[in-house]
């Protein structure tokens, strides 16, 4: 099982809380412009609860990224760990482009401790766009970024110094990714000191690129086979990916339902109800 009590126990305050509001209000956000609600099973509310509570504890929205974004994200990633896709579970990492390079866009979660381990700037593929990316591409020599769930890889030494690897989980949008030697790396034209200035943040052939201060550190933090996710409101994406508009049963719910018998009995009452109701 995977170790999700000890998120819950970290968002306690945050979960039980909401679970008193959202009791006498209608359900939350609706994410239908990423991903349908009716693709879930009974459990859709608890769904939508957990994702809420770790949205608030990590404070996500102070940081810039949506909660649609983030809910997308971890139903990416709760798809890879059905699939037993990841080595590495419990970190996510979401590259958001829809916000602007000047944007602190790249954010490390750590799931199980509710914790933003990094939030930095991150590149785009030089003919993704300028300030802001908005064409995409899974094809060799485009020199543009790809959308979608890949996994991370293993760490070498290359032109760019210490990088890694990444392997494409959607076949047609990324899964060219290690062919086109798709990586993370570190680089000077990504900088706060390039923001302070008012200068375009740099741009690279494709590859996730991350201030060469912090590229160790991350790329430590992330590899061997973890969660990493290229969003974008791109139309074809968010409509046709398989795993944004797949159906499946939750990890999670099994994880909350056995670490409900060591929390409040307000909330193991709320998660072992057969159906939640407004």
């Amino acid at each position: 099982m995977k170790k999700i009590f000890i998120a819950c126990v970290a968002c306690l305050v945050v979960f039980t809380s909401m679970i008193a509001v959202k009791t006498k209000e209608s359900p939350v956000e609706n994410t239908s412009k990423i991903v349908s609600n009716n693709n879930y099973t009974d459990n859709s509310l608890r769904i939508e609860y957990w994702v809420d509570s770790l949205y608030a504890a990590m404070h996500l929205s102070d940081k810039g990224l949506s909660r649609s974004v983030f809910f997308a994200a971890c139903k990416g990633y709760e798809f890879m760990l059905a699939q037993n896709s990841l080595v590495k579970d419990g970190i996510l990492t979401i590259c958001d482009f829809s916000q602007s390079s000047s944007k602190k866009r790249l954010y490390v979660l750590d799931l199980e401790q509710c914790k933003i381990l990094f939030n930095t700037y991150v590149s785009h593929g030089r003919n993704s766009g300028s300030d802001y990316a908005n064409s995409f591409s899974n094809s060799n020599e485009s020199h543009k970024t790809c959308l979608g769930f890949m996994r991370t890889a293993e760490t070498y030494i290359g032109d760019n110094g210490y990088s890694m690897r990444l392997d494409g989980m959607e076949n047609g949008f990324n899964d060219n990714a290690r062919t086109r030697a798709i990586v993370m790396h570190g680089s000077d034209y990504v900088s706060r000191q390039r923001v302070a200035k008012g200068i375009v943040m740099g741009r690279s052939y494709g590859c996730p690129a991350v201030p060469a201060a912090e590229v160790k550190s991350i790329i430590n933090s992330i590899k061997g086979g973890s969660c990493f996710f290229n969003y974008y409101p791109d139309k074809l994406y968010t409509q046709t990916s398989k795993i944004l508009n797949s159906s499946f049963s939750w990890p999670v719910i099994q994880d909350l339902q056995l670490a409900s018998v060591k929390i409040p009995d307000s909330l193991a009452k709320f998660l072992s109800a057969p159906n939640p109701v407004n």
